[in-house]
């Protein structure tokens, strides 16, 4: 039988997550130096050897425990019903049937003026300055409605998954409201995102190069012959390829005059291409000479074992831990180039690694807010009204969707937990506990209008995702989600309840005592506030 916490698993877990909390959890560093991180030894296999193990190990059953470890990597934190089409699948084919369940297209319509143009030179030109400024509000306002809708959608998807990966490029290709004046062109990425998610990188890293929120956000509309604009081509390389190291400024500014003649139509903002701004001249990029065009440029970088490389190991932190293995990428990075760059074989032998079902690698990831968020809704089965207070919240804790930080990204992991960011996800469990007495009782302030324009009732239990509408808010059903451990709110639990409720909630064992004889709801929300929560 698995241990619930292995020797030397605490201090591991603690160590990691210590050094994020130092500034608001003093009692817990000083536990965290007191425990040492040891590790087990491992022997080197052959590759013979460690391929034989790891076909062995694929043929594992999944217990609740796997199950919900596995659900909440590749997804977010599963309920009770999802959880049970896994528990006694094999790792292979649990891995198989999350794969074959992706999605290319959301279930939740897009709001309406998502399909709207964007008023043309000559509209704009008309504009009164209170005109301006009222379009500028309902600009903003728009943002706020699709973050809302990219909420619902991880919340009622029936693939996890997809919106994991859909989430994972638009920080990998990032682009953001800072610089994309109209909504309408982030909701047309985000559908690219999702379309291209688990297909070929190729094809994604085309589709996207040539993206107009793409275009804009790193100025490829005003790269033109003569007076190349550097900003895409070094993104490129060092974000979205190769990697830092692996080229020169010299292939930076070479790479820039073959993405020439990339632009975008003043009225509709769509791409075109200008064939009198392109430099069809020689150009030397990482060694090989040609008038490369843009999309040669960047099959060259494609073709880089580099890039393989690069992206799996950005994977790699996405899935298993923030210390990439080399070693253990790359077989993986290899099978990626072997497939041309196919993101689904990708992932499969990633989910299929010892690694990602290493004991030593459980716990060790912080969950970045929407993980949190969303996973935390979906797993206690919460209902609610709509989704704009929680792109809110998610926000307030640190992930605001549709405006990354920078050209970099959310640098994510630790860097999630601060003391502020702590305690507004304390309060946010706060607040679901008390929305258990009564529909309407959960309440995050927003300063937007919520999302109206595809808040229909039909939208509402499409694909029966959704539960009835409760008008004033969100509601946690205690009573229901503590009936399949057989208790009541104000009950005590024993002590296998308790350990029930601390599998079922935690990826470990709790950081924090919990206070002697307290009730099931006391219990439960001790588990929600345990730093322990905050990991995956």
């Amino acid at each position: 039988m698995k241990k619930w916490l292995p020797s030397g698993y605490s201090g591991i877990r603690v160590a990691v997550f210590a050094s994020a909390l130092a500034v608001v959890c003093g009692s817990l560093v000083a536990t965290a130096a007191q425990l040492s991180p040891t590790h087990r030894s491992r022997d080197k296999l052959s590759a013979a050897a460690a391929a034989t193990v790891a076909s062995t190990s694929n043929q594992e059953v999944l217990d609740p425990e796997d199950a919900r470890f596995f659900l909440t990597r590749t997804g977010f934190a599963p309920d009770n019903a999802e959880l049970a089409q896994y528990i006694g699948l094999t790792r292979e084919q649990a891995v198989d049937r999350i794969l074959a369940n992706t999605r290319t297209e959301a279930v939740t319509p897009l709001p309406e003026w998502a399909s709207e143009p964007i008023p043309t030179r000559d509209t704009r030109r008309g504009w009164s300055v209170d005109e301006r400024h009222a379009e500028q509000r309902l600009r903003t306002q728009r943002y706020e409605q699709l973050r809302a809708w990219w909420v619902r959608e991880m919340l009622v998807t029936p693939s996890p998954l997809t919106e994991r990966m859909t989430l994972f490029w638009h920080n990998h290709f990032t682009s953001g409201q800072d610089k994309v004046a109209y909504p309408q062109l982030m909701a047309q990425q985000n559908r690219l995102l999702r379309r291209d998610a688990l297909g070929r990188f190729g094809e994604l890293l085309h589709d996207v190069a040539k993206d107009p929120a793409m275009l804009q956000y790193l100025d490829g509309a005003g790269n033109r012959k003569g007076k190349p604009n550097e900003n895409f081509a070094r993104e490129v390389m060092e974000l979205f390829t190769l990697g830092e190291g692996n080229y020169t400024q010299r292939d930076v500014s070479e790479a820039a005059r073959a993405y020439t003649g990339w632009s975008l139509d003043a009225d509709t903002q769509a791409y075109v291409w200008r064939a009198n701004q392109h430099d069809d001249g020689e150009k030397t990029v990482l060694g090989r000479t040609g008038p490369f065009d843009g999309d040669q440029m960047l099959d060259i970088l494609l073709d880089q074992p580099e890039t393989a490389t690069f992206v799996t190991t950005r994977l790699w932190r996405e899935f298993v831990s923030d210390t990439p293995d080399a070693a253990a990428i790359a077989p993986i990075a290899e099978r990626f180039r072997a497939s041309h760059d196919d993101v689904r074989v990708a992932l499969r032998a990633l989910f299929l690694s010892n690694a990602f079902w290493d004991e030593d690698n459980r716990g060790v990831l912080v969950k970045s807010p929407v993980e949190f968020v969303v996973g935390t809704l979906r797993e206690f089965d919460v209902d609610y009204d709509d989704t704009a207070p929680f792109a809110a919240q998610i926000r307030t804790l640190g992930e605001n969707l549709f405006y990354p930080p920078n050209v970099k990204g959310w640098p994510g992991g630790t860097t999630w937990i601060n003391s502020s960011t702590l305690l507004a996800r304390k309060q946010f469990v706060e607040r679901l506990f008390r929305a258990t007495e009564a529909p309407g009782k959960m309440t995050m302030q927003t300063a937007q209008p919520v999302m109206a324009s595809n808040a229909t009732d039909a939208t509402r239990i499409l694909t029966n995702q959704l539960r009835p509408v409760r008008r004033g808010g969100v509601h946690f059903d205690i009573d229901t989600w503590l009936s399949q451990y057989r208790l009541a709110p104000m009950t005590k639990p024993g002590l296998s309840a308790e350990l029930q409720l601390q599998h079922a909630v935690l990826p470990l064992a709790p950081v924090d005592a919990i206070e002697t004889g307290a009730s099931a709801n006391a219990y439960l929300q001790a588990l929600l506030m345990d730093p322990a929560y905050q990991l995956k």
